[in-house]
């Protein structure tokens, strides 16, 4: 099978990298070269990615090439940049003659630009959403999804998506055993929880500047077990309960019961990832009252199960 990647320089070598490994790890473990993988670029010479890395395309999108099967778009960094008609009209031939076609990234603003998304579901880098969705009114933006399939069609979000969508295109060849062994090979999930907004509590939270809130964070992360409610978590601060919540929120950006909340189910995430203790076990080493509470804080920040979770990131427990 040729997969086609074109690459337009000028965004993250790892859009290019992540999903060629993928490709070429089933090339490997299946002993076969089940997939040819082919490099283009608009003009010759070498593509100058966002870091300064520079790489070799095979070929140009005017250089004859057999049928892709898989055409593959990736993005770069300023995505309203205007297409070459050169480059629409060559999207639009391979992408009639592909089995399928799709985009990492930002690479769904070529795509749109080539009239491949109109009333087609599809996905970009969330910063990058809003954009999509007003410069290509007729595509139907979802910018939460980690990938979309359409009909013929995948769009990814951003960056290291493009491996997702690499491994969910191998599993759709080869099956999920294979998909499951090159996900273990480059230790990555094989189909990661949740939605582009999963983000751990030490990303979504800001960092406070006064060092009582600093302090307070800091003995959440390290003890989720305690009783962290407002009250005591006030009187550590040494404020009111009503000024420490009003201080915590504007230093951190979130209420002291959200970060809570999401500090335990990393602590929980960590455990079923790393162990394979029952949730009932699990649930209150994170600091969560019942199993109960556990699953609905799970479904409310990852938007998946516990259970669903573990098994994604290929624990060997299983339930």
């Amino acid at each position: 099978m040729l997969i086609g990647f074109f690459y337009p320089g000028n965004g993250p070598s790892l859009e290019l990298a992540g999903p060629l490994d993928v490709f070429e790890e089933a090339n490997r473990q299946s002993g076969r070269r089940a997939y040819d993988l082919q490099l283009i670029s608009e003009r010759p010479g070498p593509i100058t990615c966002l870091s300064g890395l520079r790489v070799l395309p095979d070929r140009t999108i005017d250089d004859p090439i057999d049928t892709i099967d898989t055409l593959i778009v990736a993005g770069t960094i300023d995505p309203t940049r205007a297409a070459s008609p050169a480059l629409i009209d060559w999207l639009k031939r391979g992408s009639s003659s592909a089995r399928r076609y799709g985009s990492v990234c930002t690479g769904a603003f070529f795509l749109g630009a080539a009239g491949l998304l109109d009333n087609k579901h599809v996905t970009t880098h969330w910063e990058f959403a809003p954009a999509l969705a007003a410069t290509f009114p007729r595509a139907i933006v979802e910018p939460d999804r980690i990938f979309v399939r359409d009909g013929s069609l995948f769009t990814s979000a951003g960056v290291t998506a493009g491996v997702d969508l690499a491994l969910a295109l191998v599993e759709e060849d080869f099956g999920p055993a294979l998909a499951l062994s090159i996900a273990r090979w480059l230790v990555i999930y094989l189909k990661r929880p949740g939605g582009q907004s999963q983000f751990s509590v030490q990303l979504a939270a800001q960092i406070a500047s006064r060092p009582q809130i600093q302090r307070i964070q800091q003995t959440i992360r390290d003890n989720p077990r305690l009783n962290l409610s407002v009250h005591n978590l006030a009187q550590q601060a040494a404020m009111s309960d009503r000024t420490f919540a009003r201080v915590f929120r504007r230093e951190t950006g979130m209420t002291p019961a959200d970060f809570v909340e999401a500090t335990r189910v990393d602590a929980a995430r960590r455990l079923l990832e790393e162990t394979d203790l029952p949730l009932k076990h699990i649930a209150p080493e994170a600091g969560f009252a019942t199993t109960a509470a556990l699953r609905r804080a799970f479904r409310k920040k990852l938007g998946a199960t516990p259970t669903v979770y573990r098994s994604r990131a290929g624990s060997s427990y299983h339930r």
